[in-house]
């Protein structure tokens, strides 16, 4: 009889332990407005993890202060914008915003605004349109020019590509290897070649074809180096002399490189008076901020943006897309 009597009080002793148990558990729990068990979470700043604009509603979860539009500026900039842009589109969001209403959707509105339109190519009917690409090396350039023959053959348009990157070694084949793709004619001579006079051959080739399209491939000069520059003004000017004229010249801008792409886009539309700017490698973990500072600086308008690596990968730029985007981190 005492052993039952043991075994007895651990059976009760274990059962009084896992309704305690349980009670803790259910005190740890809150009903919602729908009648389900709801966890609740610990609170405090935003993971580093979180997006931008879920760091702008905690920034702005205690109240609004002087030192709440310094705390946005300095997100603004870690975003890669630049202080100057970051300056400027605080400016405008604190004139803008009133009390109760959503501090991310009130930054939105002012970076879709910051991007304007979306502005497409200006290719003109019925003559050769020549399209200038430069950048720096490993932008993605030559991957770009692909893609965008590829994107312009798949509108109807008849292409050429100039091969005018005649100093990085393999540029001319792996521009054929694009052209092959796309269904592009290009022109292309040996390494070490003058790149005007690719360019100028490139010009009456595509010309003799019927060709609606040329895009000129561009060494990866450096922005740093001035006779490389001036070596670019004078491709654009042996293009005029071959009888053609460049409408547009585009900057590709890897979406990482951060504030150094700012001196890369002066230094670019100086040389060559860039009308648009292509952003790639979008893929990846970039922030694409940049594209802010480039547009509220120079007033350069971005025309496609870069997604992936396959030859359709090359999409049309969406100001409130991108907006979305850089808020979603």
């Amino acid at each position: 009889m005492g052993v039952a009597v043991v075994l007895l009080l651990v059976v009760l002793l274990l059962a009084v332990a896992g309704l305690a148990t349980a009670a803790r558990r259910r005190g740890a729990r809150s009903h919602g407005p729908d009648g389900t068990l709801r966890t609740p979470q610990a609170a405090g700043p935003p993971r580093e993890g979180d997006g931008l604009g879920t760091k702008v509603r905690a920034l702005f979860g205690g109240g609004v202060a002087d030192d709440t539009w310094r705390r946005l500026e300095d997100l603004l900039v870690r975003a890669d914008v630049g202080p100057v842009a970051a300056g400027d589109i605080v400016a405008r969001v604190r004139a803008d915003f009133r009390a109760g209403a959503d501090p991310a959707d009130v930054l939105r509105d002012e970076l879709v605004a910051v991007l304007g339109d979306d502005e497409p190519l200006r290719l003109p009917p019925g003559a050769l349109g020549v399209i200038l690409v430069v950048g720096v090396n490993g932008s993605g350039k030559t991957t770009t020019i692909g893609k965008l023959a590829s994107r312009l053959a798949g509108e109807g348009k008849r292409v050429s590509l100039a091969a005018s990157d005649t100093f990085r070694a393999a540029a001319g084949e792996q521009l054929d290897v694009w052209a092959t793709r796309a269904g592009a004619h290009i022109v292309a001579q040996a390494r070490g070649a003058d790149p005007g006079a690719v360019a100028f051959d490139a010009v009456k080739s595509a010309s003799a074809r019927g060709a609606d399209v040329l895009i000129v491939d561009t060494a990866g000069r450096l922005h740093t180096r001035q006779p490389l520059m001036d070596e670019l003004s004078k491709v654009k000017r042996v293009i005029e002399k071959a009888g053609a004229k460049v409408v547009e010249t585009l900057l590709v801008l890897d979406a990482q490189t951060g504030q150094n792409g700012i001196a890369q886009a002066r230094a670019f539309t100086e040389a060559a008076e860039v009308t648009g700017v292509v952003l790639t490698k979008m893929d990846g973990s970039a922030k694409g901020g940049i594209v802010l500072a480039v547009r509220e600086e120079l007033g350069v308008p971005v025309r496609f943006v870069g997604v992936g690596e396959n030859v359709g990968d090359l999409e049309a730029f969406d100001g409130r897309a991108f907006a979305d985007r850089l808020l979603a981190g």
